[in-house]
């Protein structure tokens, strides 16, 4: 288990009732209702998944840390970067799993800037480090 020397963030988020009810924040900010896709077994009720809400943290972290990593390279970051998110559940021998492809654009940036900036993004985000050796993750430069 890995013990962070300092934390420097930290939320809480609880979720009550299983898989189709509410994920509240201690904040109260993120209120939302969850329910299962029904490729997974749910109803396709009104309400994102776990599987949506992955995706958006994901693209959103590594987002941030694009923007981090520009700044201590001194790299322009172009304003309408993007970063997609596509999650896909499917059978693995031991249940399910998940695997992740990350489309990023960088509009106008050479290159070697931009290869740069995402492999030294996809070694300091939180996310790539949590699913790194145990989910595949493709990144692909659009």
């Amino acid at each position: 288990m890995l013990l962070l020397d300092r934390v420097i963030y930290q939320t809480r988020v609880k979720a009550t009732a299983g898989r189709d009810t509410r994920a509240v924040s201690s904040d109260g900010v993120l209120d939302l209702k969850v329910s299962r896709p029904r490729e997974l077994g749910g109803t396709n009720g009104r309400g994102t998944n776990p599987e949506q809400l992955f995706a958006a943290s994901y693209a959103a972290c590594f987002l941030g840390m694009m923007r981090l990593v520009a700044m201590r390279e001194a790299i322009a970051l172009p304003t309408d970067t993007e970063v997609e998110a596509n999650v896909g559940v499917g059978p693995t021998r031991l249940g399910l799993g998940i695997e992740v492809e990350l489309r990023i654009c960088l509009p106008g940036l050479p290159r070697p800037e931009a290869d740069l900036l995402v492999e030294k993004s996809h070694a300091m985000c939180p996310y790539s480090n949590a699913t790194r050796n145990n989910v595949h993750v493709r990144l692909v430069l659009a």
